[in-house]
């Protein structure tokens, strides 16, 4: 399998369905509209939304079937960078190399366009069961992943954590704890979230939240040690923000040697809990194996 080509038809899948998921309206509202689509399509990865089909695809059912929350994954995802960027977080002047959203709409504006994605990003999902899409049980397990991956159990824990620890000494299990809530959970979840709609057995839900739990955490330390050995042209910001913030990293804490030595063991932790599935989880290998060599 080419996993370029691979990514480049599933980005292409879901950028088409969020471009028909969230038209431009116009009106008293309409501010809000461009602030929410100016940060939903800045031209990420859709590394969550393509996980998740992925997580589908692997136990044997089809990306149309997770779609609906392959969408709410990237709105979700995206809500969270909008108020991770704001002046009372990290305070980030870009993201993927242009302007964040409270320096082009103001503040007030960015928190509400990143309030709105995660709202509607969750309606969609409801809304393919409501609808009878897909079974109501589904898409009931499917939303209680993805809502307990950014809860007090997930992303936000970790955002709280990664906000106190920083300027402070941590040691390896603090930086750990935030970077597998913060932004570990939500991968883990996306692969589950895509399995479940597909009607994943309990036993393959399990091994891929297994795989998801690795390789999220994998996907950070890479992002940690990226900050201080990315190109910034690359990255679409500069080198060097996390140190400049004091913030808790893997790079921090072992070194970039260890760093590395650490992520790679996940990846191949993430691609043993792979063991039972047969070629249909070749894309979730691979994707694995690019987070080790992503350059952004």
């Amino acid at each position: 399998m080419d996993l370029a080509t691979y990514l480049e038809r599933r980005q292409r899948m879901i950028d088409q369905a969020l471009e028909a998921a969230l038209p431009e309206t116009r009106g008293m509202a309409g501010d809000l509209s461009r602030a929410m689509r100016y940060s939903l399509f800045a031209g990420g990865k859709r590394l969550r939304p393509v996980l998740c089909l992925a997580g589908a695809e692997a136990v044997g059912g089809s990306a149309e079937e997770a779609l609906p929350a392959a969408l709410a994954l990237e709105m979700v995802h995206t809500y969270s960078l909008i108020h991770d960027d704001l002046p009372c977080m990290d305070d980030d002047d870009f993201r993927r190399g242009m302007p964040t959203s409270h320096k082009v709409f103001g503040e007030a504006l960015a928190v509400l366009a990143g309030d709105g994605l995660l709202a509607e990003g969750l309606a969609l999902l409801v809304k393919a069961g409501a609808e009878g899409r897909l079974p109501a049980e589904r898409i009931l397990a499917a939303l209680y992943e993805i809502t307990r991956a950014l809860s007090s159990e997930g992303m936000v824990a970790g955002q709280v954590v990664d906000l106190q620890m920083e300027g402070r000494e941590v040691d390896e299990a603090t930086v750990r704890f935030i970077h597998t809530h913060k932004t570990g959970a939500l991968i883990a979840a996306s692969v589950t979230s895509g399995a479940l709609l597909a009607g994943g057995r309990p036993e393959q839900v399990r091994a891929l939240g297994c795989f998801g739990r690795s390789a999220g955490l994998a996907f950070q330390i890479v992002d940690d040690i990226l900050d201080i050995e990315g190109d910034p042209e690359v990255m679409g910001k500069e080198r060097g923000a996390d140190q400049a913030l004091g913030k808790a990293t893997y790079p921090g804490v072992l070194g970039l040697e260890r760093s590395w030595e650490t992520a790679r063991r996940l990846v191949a932790e993430g691609r043993a809990a792979l063991a039972g599935f047969g070629p249909e989880a070749d894309p979730l290998r691979d994707i694995a194996n690019y987070f080790l060599t992503r350059q952004k």
